[in-house]
């Protein structure tokens, strides 16, 4: 899904959450943010570059200072959970094993899990698994942390302990958090402030309670997960998607 004529700020030291339905732009956003997509025009600044015009070597330069939860935590299934969150530091770094030992073990005992150095992935539930996906992305000490979808799939237990730690860790850390997210509850515990995307364009931005206090009825319909209003629960008729994007003035544009 393209995005539309974005303008948006991710504040420092803040919880911004992304939502949006299936096909809202809400991936392309975040490819675009963390560099892995440049968007046909306007910038994507991040400390002090603009990622859209950036040369590959500086663009790898600022990712490390930028961690990544994905939704499928992608773990690697040959290396241990020790292995796993050590990796970056490996490739990154020069420092000795020692040091690297200590760190691992910091780590994971911010996200609940230390002693579980030698499991293997397959030997972790779906919330360990992203728990160890979490200390992999804070273990080079990131200025922003990305995450995709952190609580899908997820219990509502593991999904209370995800969104307890996202918000935990971004205070303590005093890092950026930028959550993309189709979970209304676990987002509106978290997040400081929310963004809602529609068909590629931003029709909300704000607090918690300016969200929810919203007079939009497509906002309104998303937070309430009503299955009557203006947003269609298929996109199936063609016709339908365009006449809605023409009445609400969403032309098609260049991404940004």
């Amino acid at each position: 899904m393209a995005c539309n004529r974005l303008n948006c700020r991710f504040e420092d030291r803040k919880v911004t959450v992304i939502l949006g339905g299936s096909g809202s732009g809400k991936s392309t956003l975040l490819r675009q943010l963390t560099g892995l997509e440049r968007p046909d025009s306007g910038s994507v600044l991040f400390d002090g570059l603009d990622l859209s015009r950036a040369s590959r070597k500086k663009l790898f330069e600022k990712r490390k200072k930028m961690g990544m939860l994905f939704q499928g935590s992608a773990l690697f299934n040959d290396m241990n959970v020790f292995e796993n969150i050590a990796f970056p530091l490996r490739e990154h770094t020069k420092l000795a094993d020692s040091v690297i030992k200590n760190i691992v073990t910091m780590k994971l005992e911010m996200v609940g899990l230390r002693g579980t150095e030698e499991l293997m992935p397959s030997q972790l539930s779906g919330g360990m698994m992203k728990r160890v996906g979490l200390a992999r992305a804070i273990v080079m000490d990131p200025r922003v942390i990305f995450y995709d979808e952190p609580t899908s799939g997820l219990d509502p237990i593991s999904t209370g302990v995800i969104g307890r730690l996202i918000r935990d860790l971004n205070t303590k850390l005093g890092i950026t958090s930028v959550v993309v997210s189709h979970d209304i509850a676990s987002s509106f515990k978290m997040a400081d402030k929310i963004i809602i995307l529609f068909f590629g364009d931003i029709i909300a931005q704000g607090t918690v309670d300016e969200i929810q206090h919203s007079e939009d009825d497509r906002v309104r319909q998303f937070i309430t997960g009503s299955p009557e209003g203006p947003i269609p629960f298929t996109r199936a008729d063609g016709n339908y998607l365009e006449d809605l994007l023409t009445d609400t003035g969403k032309a098609k544009g260049n991404q940004r």
